[in-house]
């Protein structure tokens, strides 16, 4: 979703290798490691950002591959980093699949978990929930104190990002996170690493990453797809649809629905899928920061898209909402998905 000027990796592919023990190494562009305090484990790199990992009476165990940079950028220097990814994740016990790395001054160990196996992690009280490629995540702050780190035993902060609900395939705007944790207080420093990550703790399992690209650079530009039904519902009567599609009705004025979006930049296009119940006209409103942007028009019971361009709004962390202003008991608004470009 992020467009990047570099997409790694740019080398020619190499032929798979398994590796059992403590390894750091790098293959095709993207560096990899496999670290464990105990226990029997194999990875085995299969070429570009794609591995596959095994692993059984572990403690603990890392497998990842992503991109080591040099402790000297932040990442607005480094610009936009995104994962395109898709895993067969088969845990049996303990185990997360997650966008993980490191950042120096402060040091921090970040994880955007997006599925995991018997618990759901970090066992701490959320900060706050985020909505990020169209799906929410509970934010987390926890501290490990003389742990092992990239700089040896020391005490340093962990960042958590975890979805509401398990997806094994995507994109992560690695990015979109760090901006909102940053917002909410969690300070990002100099970048040190960005990678896809297989854990497991105190169990066994195993996964297949068949696709690991990390996009990296560009120029802000972005296009994110949020469910309505994922949204706030607010108003006397809106309500969950499963026909024509599943979402939100909006059967009367002030029924509406809203989450809230951490803005980059100033202008943005906004598209909204959507229809009336019957031929006749329904009208939803945009808000922004409780400002209205203009009116999405669908003129009959067919599903169909319909765009507000360049619309200007506050930039942070603003409230979006989806709003019936303008009923006359003639029609009842359906609506599907938000699209933010």
């Amino acid at each position: 979703m992020l467009c990047a000027q570099l997409i790694l990796p740019s080398a020619k592919v190499q032929a798979a290798q398994t590796i059992y023990d403590n390894e750091i190494g790098t293959q095709d562009g993207y560096s990899y490691e496999l670290w464990k305090d105990y226990g029997e484990t194999s990875m085995t790199l299969n070429g570009g950002g794609t591995f596959s990992c095994q692993w059984s009476n572990i403690g603990n165990a890392l497998f990842r591959k992503g991109i080591k940079f040099d402790n000297t950028k932040t990442y607005q220097q480094i610009g936009n980093i995104a994962i395109d990814y898709g895993c067969n994740f088969q845990p049996d016990g303990n185990a997360y699949l997650c966008a993980y790395g490191w950042c120096t001054e402060p040091l921090v160990e970040y994880y955007i978990v997006e599925s995991w196996g018997t618990w759901r992690p970090p066992g701490a009280e959320s900060k706050g929930v985020i909505t990020v490629d169209g799906g929410t995540y509970d934010v987390y702050e926890t501290i490990r104190i003389d742990q092992p780190s990239i700089q040896g035993n020391t005490t340093f902060k962990q960042y958590w990002s975890v979805r509401t609900s398990p997806r094994t395939s995507g994109i992560i705007s690695v990015t979109e996170h760090f901006k909102a944790w940053e917002n909410m207080g969690m300070p990002m420093g100099k970048m040190y690493e960005t990678a896809l990550n297989v854990e497991g703790y105190q169990s066994s399992g195993w996964a297949d990453v068949y696709e690991n690209t990390i996009n990296i650079g560009g120029n802000g530009n972005f296009e994110e797809i949020i469910q309505c039904e994922n949204m706030v519902l607010a108003g006397d009567y809106t309500g969950i649809i499963s026909s024509p599609f599943h979402g939100v009705g909006l059967y009367a004025n002030n029924d509406a629905c809203y989450y809230t979006q951490y803005f980059a930049y100033n202008n943005h296009n906004f598209t909204l899928r959507g229809c009336s119940n019957n031929s006749n006209m329904a009208k939803i409103d945009l808000l922004i920061g409780g400002e209205y942007k203009g009116t999405f028009y669908f003129g009959d019971e067919y599903p169909a898209e319909y765009t507000i361009s360049n619309v200007y709004h506050g930039i942070g962390s603003q409230k979006v909402e989806l709003k019936v202003t303008d009923d006359n008991g003639l029609w009842d608004a359906y609506v599907d998905y938000l699209i933010i470009s």
